[in-house]
């Protein structure tokens, strides 16, 4: 496979590749503004950064929004990815430093910019008031209630896992596959498609029962392999936040045997996103362009994220 993750099952995915013609111009951008906030990473971490490549992240997911468009989408990527960093380990923050900080964003979002929080200070902090201010001025007010409750979800989680790995608890499959959904920050990601093409939804419409179940199928398709490509780093922080780790233990088989388990559940989910997304019913003329133009964004997270995972540096191991 490409990327030097040898050994990787195969991941047959229908979704056509795309990516934006302003990616890389948008990542020598974003190289720049990350000078603005100083980051408290040391030069081999800010380098790793650097060659993450987020916007080309981006680019995949939003190939035809313009390049101010994708300079705030990838932002917004920096700092989900920074916050991931933080959190996602137990020597970098304690349940009770990331409960502080999903007090402290969401406070921000709620209240604007001037609301204080203790538990959120610093570069991100800065960082976010920097990456919200257009979303806040440009957006609807049930777009910002909707990205909001998006982020909320995405926190608890991740709060949630950092209390489990804290106490040594291990979830079961069943706890796992929801609370994964949530760290994922896939919905999040959702919400910022409508605002980076400007195809908002009506609560209504992006309430629907069938776009539901397309967006949780995505969400699970994305963050499911992504648990296969990290496995090698999960192995030692994840405290069994992983999906491959959870089927080998709740079934009691070898981590090989767990990824052709979870391999096969990818490709079933995939049939059921295919089929999905050929039976969505008709909202009427003034808003199938905003359904059609949000379901390729979903897509394009999907497809995305395997693309960009393969030829990025975020999931090699040394």
């Amino acid at each position: 496979m490409p990327g030097g993750f040898v050994g990787l099952p195969r991941f047959d995915c229908p979704i056509p590749p795309r990516l934006s013609p302003h990616a890389d111009a948008t990542q020598e951008w974003l190289s720049t503004w990350l000078t603005r906030f100083d980051l408290p990473l040391d030069p081999p971490a800010l380098d790793r950064l650097h060659r993450t490549g987020i916007a080309r992240y981006a680019g995949r997911i939003c190939p035809d929004v313009g390049a101010t468009e994708l300079r705030a989408l990838a932002a917004l990527f920096t700092w989900f990815f920074l916050v991931d960093d933080l959190c996602d380990r137990p020597r970098n923050s304690t349940p009770q430093q990331v409960d502080g900080l999903r007090q402290g964003v969401l406070k921000l979002l709620r209240a604007g910019p001037r609301s204080r929080h203790p538990g959120f200070t610093g570069p991100l902090r800065r960082m976010l008031v920097d990456v919200w201010r257009a979303p806040r001025a440009r957006m609807p007010a049930h777009w910002r209630v909707r990205f909001v409750d998006a982020m909320a979800h995405f926190l608890d989680g991740v709060w949630r896992e950092s209390a489990d790995k804290a106490a040594g608890r291990v979830p079961t499959l069943a706890e796992y596959v929801p609370l994964r959904r949530a760290t994922s920050a896939a919905y999040v990601a959702y919400a910022l498609v409508e605002f980076a093409t400007g195809q908002v939804l009506p609560d209504a419409v992006h309430h629907h029962p069938h776009l539901v179940r397309i967006a949780e199928t995505a969400n699970d398709l994305l963050s499911w392999f992504n648990d296969v490509i990290s496995l090698d780093r999960d192995r030692t922080n994840s405290g069994g936040h992983n999906l491959v780790l959870a089927t080998a233990r709740e079934h009691g088989v070898p981590v090989e045997t767990a990824m052709s388990l979870v391999t096969d559940r990818w490709r079933a989910a995939m049939d059921h996103f295919v089929a999905l997304r050929a039976t969505v019913p008709s909202f009427g003329p003034e808003l199938d362009r905003a359904v059609a133009v949000h379901l390729d964004g979903v897509a394009n997270s999907v497809r995305g994220t395997i693309d960009w995972s393969l030829e990025s540096a975020r999931y090699l191991v040394p």
